[in-house]
Parts: C-alpha cells; structure tokens; sequence
C-alpha cells in the first residue's frame, strides 16, 4: 500500500522538452513510472526518450488520448500557474508541481481554484512523491530508499533525502515520502499528509521534518493530538537560524516572535512526538 502514487499512476510530464523535464522524465521512466504523455505546445505529434513518450499540444488532449490520471510540472515560474490550471481543467486529479519563485498572490488564486475543483496539488517548489519500487513523481532520488512501513512528509528538500538514505543504511523502508514544499502558500499541507498516512494499513509510522517559519507545524501538532493514533518522530531544521532572515525557502522566514524552531519542537514533544536533535538520529527514535 501507499498514498498518492502507486504502480497504478499513469502520469503527464508539463515541459517535457525542456531540459530539466527531459531529464527527470528520464529518471522517473527508468525508475518503473508509467509515464505516458508530455504536453509542450507546437511540439504535439513529436516523440521523447527514443520514441517511448509521447508529445502533446494541450493537456486536455494527453488525457484523452492516454489516460493520465497525476501531472507534474516542469515548467518556468511564469507559466507554471497557467500549466496547473490547464491540467486542473483537463481532469487530472493530482498535479506535482516542481516549479520554484511563483508568487504567492499567483498561488492563492492556483489553491482556491483547485480545492473548488477538489483537485489534489503538492508543491510547489517541492521535490514531489516517492513510493519506493513502485513510483517516483518529482525529483526524489529513486536510489536512496527502499520500500516498507515509515510515512515520510517533509517541507526541506535536501532533508528529505538526507532522512530517507539514514532510514535505508537502517534496512527501514518507507510507504510513501511526500514532499510538500516550504513556500507560504503550497497545496498539500502536514495535515493533509498525516491524515493519509494515518488511513494507510501499510504506514505503521510516520515521519515528520519541519522548518523555521510559518505555524504549519505547531498545527501539525494539534492534528497529531487530536487524530493521529500512529507514532510520529520529528525533526525541525534552522534551530541556529537568525531571526528575520529568510533561511532556504520562501516561507523559512521567522517574524515577529513567530516561527521559532524551539516553539515548534516543544509544541510537537508535548503532544507525544519523539523529536530528533538530528536526522541521523531519526531512525533510533523509531525503533
């Protein structure tokens, strides 16, 4: 089992011919995703990867023509907004968006669209999903884990790889890894993740990593408090952080007395979560 990519995805690549595009499709193809379309307008009727992918003009025609049912984007800042509205409107369900610097006026318009429409976004400026052995939809190295029962939600990039390659070299795999992106305003969020996780017969636990900035986890802990029966472990990043500066992502910014890596850690300790001092202890914490 797992949430939100399987061996059932069938996924649609925005940009494929670009270079990053090409290149993580390439990645994501050899790992055992079935990716069966990429969309780059003027380019439809074209072929990627040796003739293995197909190339639409519009994300409506992908869909029809494949059965796509997940999106992700790899596509520039200023046409990523248009690019999840395109895939929103063609019936894709669940868009992994890649994409970093879309302005946060862009993305409150993108959320209270999608969530009208009840389409699922992750990201942006997120390193996507990774279900181990079956499906890899982002930019999550397919290498550094192995399959099994640790749910893995995360807001760092980098960490999260981190984390994953210390739970493998432990011989403990993982369910799903879902990276949600540290912008201030992004699609799924701690909470929707850990519901997931908690639903999932095949999570038995679940690992949490935060960041400076924001509120997000300080909810996370009320959810856990009030919803979660599984063990979570934590982690919060930028605890040297100095305040009112911008560390990483665009939301890892603390003002104000808000957003204090110490208020975070004490918030999730007092409902239950073991937090670890760093990433390489989070696998003794789970055992």
């Amino acid at each position: 089992m797992s949430i939100l990519v399987d061996h059932k995805t069938r996924l649609l690549v925005q940009g494929i011919t670009g270079n990053e595009g090409l290149f993580h499709t390439r990645s994501m193809l050899e790992y055992g995703t079935n990716v069966v379309a990429g969309v780059r307008p003027g380019k439809g009727g074209e072929w990627v990867l040796d003739g293995k992918i197909p190339v639409f003009d519009t994300a409506r025609v992908a869909v029809e023509a494949t059965g796509a049912n997940t999106g992700i984007i790899f596509v520039p800042a200023r046409f990523a907004t248009d690019a999840i509205y395109e895939e929103a409107d063609a019936g894709i369900q669940l868009i992994v968006c890649i994409t970093e610097g879309i302005p946060v006026q862009d993305m409150m318009r993108v959320r209270h669209y999608l969530d009208q429409k009840s389409v699922r976004l992750v990201g942006p400026n997120c390193p996507g999903l990774l279900t181990p052995g079956e499906a890899k939809v982002g930019i999550i190295p397919g290498d550094i884990a192995i399959p099994g029962t640790t749910g893995v939600v995360s807001r760092s990039g980098t960490l999260t790889y981190e984390v994953l390659y210390a739970l493998k070299k432990h011989n403990m795999g993982v369910s799903t890894c879902v990276g949600i992106g540290g912008d201030p305003i992004n699609g799924t969020d701690f909470i929707d993740a850990l519901g997931m996780f908690e639903e999932d017969p095949n999570t038995e636990n679940i690992v949490l990593i935060g960041e400076i900035g924001g509120a997000d986890e300080e909810r996370a802990a009320e959810y856990i408090s009030d919803h979660l029966t599984k063990p979570v472990v934590g982690f919060i990043a930028g605890q040297t952080a100095p305040p009112g500066k911008r560390m990483g992502h665009a939301g890892a910014i603390v003002e104000g007395g808000s957003g204090l890596a110490a208020d975070k850690v004490k918030a999730l300790e007092a409902v239950g979560v073991k937090v670890a001092r760093h990433p390489e202890e989070i696998p003794s914490l789970l055992m």
